[in-house]
């Protein structure tokens, strides 16, 4: 991986847009925390390949781990409360916003396939040489 393969720019804009996402959850209404993922498929739409997209989004996932550690996410109970569960849950996270990542990726193939097919539809005939209708 090449760092001019990197689109820094939808990196931070979908960080923000999951950071946001849980800040705004936390603070007014639980209804935000479900527009995280907005943010992973941004990241996954953007990326290159969907091995870059599964990538960008294990790292997207790496603030909101920071933000579960400071209770934005809620009380850690039970298992959670241990050092194996705060572990599972980094792996969770991370795993989460890889997949999202991945389905981001998925969206962006099929959309360059359909384009790539529509195309192909738009161009049938085209070269072919058109019969002149004399009316004469």
């Amino acid at each position: 991986m090449k760092f001019n393969e990197i689109d820094i720019k939808s990196l931070i804009i979908g960080i923000v847009i999951s950071v946001a996402c849980i800040i705004i959850g936390h603070l007014f209404t639980e209804w935000a925390y479900p527009f995280t993922a907005i943010g992973f498929l941004y990241i996954g739409f953007k990326a290159k390949n969907i091995k870059y997209a599964m990538i960008f989004g294990a790292i997207t996932s790496i603030p909101l781990i920071v933000l579960a550690f400071y209770g934005y996410l809620g009380e850690f109970t039970g298992f959670f409360e241990s050092i194996g569960g705060k572990i599972v849950l980094i792996i969770i996270i991370i795993f989460v916003g890889a997949f999202l990542g991945f389905i981001g990726g998925l969206a962006k193939r099929d959309r360059v396939k359909a384009i790539e097919e529509y195309e192909k539809k738009q161009n049938i005939g085209k070269n072919k040489k058109k019969k002149k209708k004399n009316n004469n």
